[in-house]
Parts: C-alpha cells; structure tokens; sequence
C-alpha cells in the first residue's frame, strides 16, 4: 500500500528530473575540477550520455541506483505494482545495457557513475581521474 495519496504520489513523481540532478552536477563539478570540458546531454549518442568528451570519444552516464537497478540498498523494488514496477525497471536496465554496447562498439569509452557513489566524492574524483586519463 502506498504512503501517499494518488494526487500526493502525482506531486512526487513530478519532482522526479532526468537532467541536472544533484549527483550529476557533483560529477560535473568534479570532471570540470580535473581540467576536462564537455558536452551534455548529446541527443545524437545513444543513452544520451549525461557527459560527453568528443575529443577522448568518452562518455559518462550517472545514473539513480533506483530507475537503473543498481546493486545497492537504494534500488529496492516496491511491493505495491510490483508487476509494473518489475516491467518499468527491467525494461530501462534492458535499456542502458543496450545503450552501452552500442556506443563501445561504435569505439566510444563508457563509464557508469551510480547515484551512491557521489557520496565519497574523493573516491568518485580518482575514479573519474583513471578513466579520462586512460583516454
């Protein structure tokens, strides 16, 4: 049973954005930090990738660990329409998957930074660090 009220859940899930969450700017902050532009959001990739390097054909995706099934505590599954709930999730893991072969065998490095990692930003920023200097 849900906690909300339907008009209470419809507020919630409008609140709900794709571009220029609170983890992405902190990947955004530390990739800027390192010296290293981009572009966002390129709608010509597929996955449109959340930071885009063309000059190391890198890019990096940040994903919630909840709409992406990450393998942490935050990715739970609701009880409440769990046969919606498993399609939906399944269905945008199927996704990203897909959205990532296809940008590495078009020759493009690929990175996943998931939502809790943006919590140890010193850990985040020597991961960042290894990946764009490996381009």
């Amino acid at each position: 049973m849900d906690v909300f009220t339907p008009a209470q859940r419809s507020a919630v899930m409008r609140r709900v954005h794709s571009e220029n969450t609170a983890p992405e700017m902190a990947v955004r902050r530390l990739v800027h930090g390192l010296g290293y532009r981009y572009r966002l959001h390129d709608h010509s990739l597929p996955g449109r990738p959340d930071l885009v390097l063309p000059r190391l054909r890198a890019a990096i995706f940040v994903h919630g660990c909840f709409w992406h099934q990450h393998t942490c505590e935050a990715a739970a599954r609701p009880a409440s329409r769990s046969e919606y709930w498993n399609a939906k999730l399944d269905r945008n893991a199927a996704r990203d998957r897909k959205n990532l072969r296809l940008l590495r065998m078009s020759g493009w490095a690929t990175l996943v930074v998931w939502e809790c990692q943006t919590r140890r930003l010193e850990r985040l920023e020597k991961r960042l660090r290894a990946f764009l200097e490996s381009r």
